[in-house]
């Protein structure tokens, strides 16, 4: 007769993981597993570079153990959070980088071959996919940053609205607007540098 295998442990849900990530590092470093990735991608395509990418990714995870703390539950759980750790991380740098070179948006421009309009919130998406990532990198950078935090948690993070919503702690429909105005905001940028390079 054959034994009966035990059953698969019970997975912590995610909130009772954080719970215990504030005094187990055991259950922080699976939270870190879990989101790791996603950060890294979101900040690797915000900024373009694999070893800021790296470098943030690090800095949002020992931001978000040092807060684990004052960390309170939402429904969206703990990635939105995370989100917004590196959004303000990766608007910090780029401001940072910004002062120290200011011909970024020309070598950016240079790459363009077609004008792009950004008529519509989607067009970001179809920008990203085509070799243009620089130059909306570029014109985000100068935005103000509350609207590189809407459109980078919005459209880089790979959150759905009403998540990029709660990590900027805003109501559905303000979301709405701000990320109306700030791809208006965005679509002029783009417009400026190509105007600059004509």
């Amino acid at each position: 007769m054959v034994e009966p295998s035990p059953p698969d442990p019970v997975p912590f849900d995610e909130r009772e993981l954080v719970e215990r990530a504030r005094y187990d590092a055991d259950a922080f470093a699976e939270l870190y597993r879990r989101h790791v990735e996603a950060i890294h991608v979101f900040i690797y395509r915000r900024t373009g570079s694999r070893e800021v990418a790296e470098d943030l990714t690090s800095t949002t995870f020992e931001k978000a153990l040092a807060g684990i703390d004052r960390y309170n539950w939402t429904p969206g759980g703990v990635a939105p959070w995370l989100f917004r750790i590196a959004t303000n991380l990766v608007t910090d740098n780029h401001r940072q980088r910004g002062r120290r070179s200011g011909d970024r948006g020309r070598r950016a421009v240079d790459r363009l071959s077609d004008p792009v309009s950004f008529a519509t919130e989607d067009a970001i998406d179809s920008v990203l996919e085509f070799d243009q990532a620089a130059l909306v990198r570029v014109a985000l950078g100068r935005l103000n940053p509350r609207y590189q935090r809407v459109l980078s948690l919005r459209y880089l993070s790979g959150l759905e609205h009403h998540e990029a919503a709660k990590a900027m702690g805003l109501s559905l429909s303000l979301m709405s607007v701000l990320t109306h105005r700030a791809t208006k905001a965005l679509g002029r940028e783009l417009d400026k540098i190509q105007k600059e390079e004509s």
